[in-house]
């Protein structure tokens, strides 16, 4: 079964999207220190429910066009990319991204489901 394991909150300005949520949510916001600029959040102490996740620079070619994301992406834990590639489009979806190595955490892309809503899957390594 897949599982919701991250959000993603697109921003114009991450260190404005950053100081937002630090200040009305009391989350832990802190740089990672990978190959991407990428803010990783905490939004509650280990073991309470909930997920995790972070605030990124805006993706997609124009705002002002209405084609960037915008909204809060949510990454699904999947056993592989590959059968994600194959089952989305399937199911009536779409793939919009293609899949990333990110060194270290596993394998992600991008799609589309039917009703225009974008998440992201994720192959973990290990």
């Amino acid at each position: 079964m897949g599982r919701v394991v991250h959000f993603e909150i697109q921003a114009d300005d991450p260190d404005r999207a950053c100081d937002f949520y630090r200040k009305v949510f009391g989350w832990e916001i802190v740089k990672w220190d990978g190959p991407i600029d990428y803010w990783l959040v905490t939004s509650g102490p280990e073991g309470d429910p909930g997920i995790n996740g972070a605030i990124l620079r805006r993706m997609g070619s124009d705002a002002a066009e209405g084609d960037a994301v915008n909204g809060f992406v949510n990454t699904i834990a999947v056993d592989s990319i590959e059968g994600a590639e194959k089952a989305i489009p399937d199911a009536g979806g779409e793939q919009v991204l293609p899949s990333q190595e990110i060194e270290g955490v596993g394998r992600l892309a991008y799609f589309k489901d039917t009703e225009g809503n974008i998440f992201g899957a994720m192959e973990s390594v290990g």
